[in-house]
């Protein structure tokens, strides 16, 4: 059933172990450096009982209510509620988070769709996935993922070093394995659990690896400690900064010290083959919600941009109008992709409807590759004083206040503080710390861009160009056949970590 709020918080004071800044946190929820985002995160599951969210964020079934963002995907409809949700969200919280859950909880779909491979290679698990994407859609829990671990040294086999530089199974129980090593996650200190997978590893031609273990991760389990690089909230004060402390999700370096994972947790084990499935399929759904997040940020980018050429007068300038529409065009280039992937969605192996994977891929490199350059744009547009304006101390204080309100007024309709509010807002967006963490989380949360490149290759429909070949140049069935690639899996793809 759905949840609230409270019963959200509560379900995080739990006994976890969570250090942050030198500090073990004896209450995660009220923290100054967590709080800010378990508000958020415990506002949206009161969204989900409330008018006029309700009918939008839940559907009933058997007289009982769940979270429609994690139901599985099934026809177009489903599709275009999930992105509505999302906005909705979005405008409400006044701002754009990545972990809420809907983009996490893709992932087990994708485990759902490759249930044929996996039972090819080793059918003990599979019940449990089906029954674990039963417990996400019924018990409403805020599922996270974790992938990347602390790296080590790639060139060596994981046993040629510190075994513990990547997660790994140290031994079998009869109630479930242990597992040693870490992962970082974003939003693990308050998330209730997570689908944790291997890192593809320098296994060579190994068939079996402690290595290659994916599980459900109780992030309450005892031997589970949490070190969280510090957060934005709290180190500047919020008239200043208004975004990062709000929405700053912060990320844990998850170490797992002999951590039992009962087996009914256990989704895949010790086949490699296996692991390099799920890592090529992982972000089959979960990129449509990840690639939706660029378009909002795009958006708040526009917003501050547009204002402040207006407000100033400069939007009637051709140059101006020029670099607003590069990036109407990229925002645009985005909400295309993501339409037409909805529009021409395609039936998955497990019967479920996934997003057409040519058009959700090449989105996303066109959203994370350009993202910078979009960011550019807006910082030329709000020009330079986003990085000089003084703090908002200076703009109360009763001496300097004054000539604050002179220099910032602009004219009747852009008084001082509007003006201060604005140029706050873009700083934290484009220029602080926050931003730049943005930036590179956008650039490498699912993958690097080589990864995401990577997909395209694996997911582009290359049969159309030969056939357009084949026969406008009129060569023969034998050549076609020998010059049309192959499916991924009769390849050996390069398949990146993905850093998160």
């Amino acid at each position: 059933m759905i949840r609230t709020g409270d019963e959200y918080i509560e379900s995080i004071r739990d006994g976890r172990e969570v250090h942050i800044n030198g500090e073990k946190v004896k209450d995660v929820p009220t923290h100054p450096m967590f709080k800010p985002i378990v508000d958020i995160r415990a506002r949206i599951y009161d969204m989900q009982s409330e008018s006029p969210f309700e009918s939008l964020l839940t559907y009933e079934e058997n007289g009982e209510k769940y979270a429609t963002s994690l139901k599985p995907p099934k026809t177009q409809n489903d599709w275009w509620q999930k992105r509505k949700i999302t906005n909705t969200v979005f405008a409400e919280i006044g701002g754009v988070v990545t972990r809420i859950g809907d983009e996490t909880v893709g992932e087990m779909w994708s485990l759902f769709d490759g249930q044929d491979i996996l039972n090819q290679v080793d059918p003990q698990f599979s019940e449990n996935i089906k029954r674990h994407i039963d417990l996400v859609t019924c018990n409403d829990p805020f599922h996270v993922s974790a992938n990347t671990d602390p790296k080590g040294d790639r060139s060596k086999h994981p046993k040629d070093q510190d075994p513990d530089m990547l997660l790994h199974v140290i031994k079998e129980t009869d109630t479930g394995l242990i597992v040693r090593g870490a992962k970082f996650e974003t939003a693990a200190a308050y998330a209730n659990q997570a689908f944790t997978k291997p890192t593809i590893a320098n296994w060579g031609n190994e068939a079996y690896s402690d290595y290659a273990v994916g599980f459900i991760c109780d992030l309450a389990s005892p031997g589970i400690k949490m070190i969280c690089r510090t957060g934005f909230a709290g180190e500047s004060p919020a008239e200043d900064y208004p975004l990062g402390n709000k929405f700053d999700e912060v990320d844990s370096l998850v170490i797992f010290d002999n951590v039992l994972v009962p087996w009914e947790n256990v989704l895949f084990y010790r086949h490699t083959k296996a692991a390099m499935f799920i890592r090529a399929t992982l972000h089959r759904y979960s990129a449509f919600a990840f690639v939706q997040r660029n378009l909002a940020f795009t958006d708040l980018m526009i917003g501050a941009a547009l204002f402040n050429a207006r407000q100033t007068g400069l939007d009637k300038q051709p140059a101006v109008q020029e670099k607003l529409a590069h990036m109407a065009v990229y925002r645009e280039g985005i909400n295309a992709h993501l339409t037409a992937a909805i529009a021409l969605a395609e039936p998955s192996p497990g019967g479920l409807l996934m997003p057409n994977q040519s058009l959700l891929y090449t989105g996303r490199v066109h959203a994370c590759s350009n993202y910078h350059q979009i960011m550019h744009i807006a910082r030329e547009l709000c020009g330079g004083q986003i990085c000089i304006t003084p703090d908002h101390a200076c703009f109360q204080d009763e001496e300097s206040g004054p000539w604050m309100d002179k220099f910032y007024t602009i004219n009747e309709s852009w008084c001082a503080e509007d003006r201060r509010k604005l140029l706050a807002f873009a700083r934290d967006l484009l220029n602080s710390d926050y931003a730049g963490h943005r930036l590179t989380f956008q650039l490498f949360a699912q993958s690097p861009p080589f990864a995401h490149l990577g997909a395209v290759y694996r997911n582009f429909g290359w049969d159309g160009p030969l056939d357009l070949v084949k026969n406008a140049a009129e060569l023969s069935d034998q050549v076609v056949q020998d010059s049309k690639l192959r499916k991924w899996l009769d390849c050996e793809p390069d398949l990146s970590e993905e850093d998160e």
